[in-house]
């Protein structure tokens, strides 16, 4: 008896020993009290130079019916030719029989920064008689890319900066019918949402009135939150108020975005902008009292662009990172490449 007072004595004392310092949750007057200028805001500045450097990467998807501009829009984004465009009709070209991914990469330098794009293209989705669950493959690919950075995170010597093919952002189509979303357009987003960022938008949306158009966004916003399906930006991860406001007048008043795309140039009051030839003048895809295209080029590269890339990486990932890895133990299974990389690393 007198040993297992000691022990359960000791046991006591172990706890107490390893206790960490209590820190203070405000730390009163530290500002006050600087005698000089330390340079703690000068990290801004070595985060921006290290960026500059490196550069990053941005991967986009789009997805939709053939014919509805998915091509021209991310030309139109990037002011550049990075999506795949046919030149003209082929009569040697037919519509793929089942859904085919087709990524095309660039680099696009602007101001210093450089940032590796890839555009990644589905042609062939929606456009068969049978549509049953054509967005399967896409789902595939996009788990494959989260499995394959989750593969070069567990190797034993890993690479500095692991290479990020996974997919941050899904530009979605709808077909501008006026009526209402099609069961396809809501299978698709019932199911990619749980694993990729979408951002839902109206294609050619010149091709309806100003009411048609502010009718048929309702509709839809409406129908998405009556199956339940989060688009970006999602309710549930808006760090604070600030954001919450923000998405919240983004989700109520912009989703889903109305655009039009070119990448032609026109005069127009003595100015060269990007827009639409007809009968009647001029669609001019800068100007929102046109369309939204500035709207959502601004909300995917000028405010959102960083958060996409965080929310793929902490929330999409990182579920599918804890489920493969619960799934096998801790690890994820060696397959006979993932052993030679490891014998190659020993």
């Amino acid at each position: 008896p007198v040993e297992n007072k000691n022990e359960a004595a000791m046991s006591e004392l172990v706890p107490e020993s390893r206790q960490k310092p209590v820190v203070p949750m405000k730390p009163m007057g530290i500002n006050a009290n600087l005698l000089g200028y330390i340079g703690i805001d000068t990290i801004i500045e070595q985060m921006r130079k290290k960026t500059m450097k490196t550069g990053f990467d941005f991967n986009i998807m789009v997805v939709g019916q053939s014919g509805l501009g998915k091509s021209t829009l991310v030309n139109t984004l990037f002011k550049s030719q990075v999506s795949r465009k046919s030149s003209g009709w082929n009569r040697e070209e037919k519509i793929p029989k089942t859904v085919e991914i087709k990524a095309i990469g660039h680099v696009i330098e602007e101001g210093g920064v450089k940032m590796k794009l890839t555009v990644i293209d589905t042609p062939g989705f929606g456009d068969q008689i049978n549509n049953e669950n054509c967005w399967e493959p896409i789902e595939k690919y996009i788990n494959e890319q989260y499995e394959k950075f989750l593969k070069e995170e567990v190797n034993i010597a890993r690479k500095k900066r692991i290479p990020d093919t996974r997919v941050h952002c899904c530009l979605y189509f709808i077909s501008p019918t006026g009526h209402s979303l099609r069961p396809l357009d809501l299978e698709f987003m019932k199911h990619l949402s749980k694993v990729v960022n979408i951002i839902p938008v109206i294609a050619k949306a010149d091709t309806m009135t100003l009411e048609e158009k502010t009718e048929f966004k309702q509709r839809v916003r409406k129908e998405l939150e009556v199956n339940g399906i989060e688009f970006y930006p999602q309710k549930e991860f808006d760090e604070d108020l600030e954001d919450k406001t923000e998405n919240d007048k983004i989700r109520q008043e912009s989703m889903p975005f109305a655009v039009v795309g070119s990448d032609k140039e026109y005069q127009v009051n003595g100015k060269r902008v990007l827009g639409r030839k007809t009968p009647w003048g001029i669609i001019e895809v800068e100007n929102l009292t046109h369309c939204e295209f500035a709207l959502l080029r601004d909300f995917v590269i000028r405010t959102h662009l960083q958060d996409l890339k965080e929310v793929t990486h902490n929330i999409h990932y990182e579920t599918y990172r804890a489920k493969r890895l619960n799934d096998n133990g801790g690890l994820p299974p060696m397959t006979s490449e993932t052993e030679e990389n490891h014998e190659s690393n020993l």
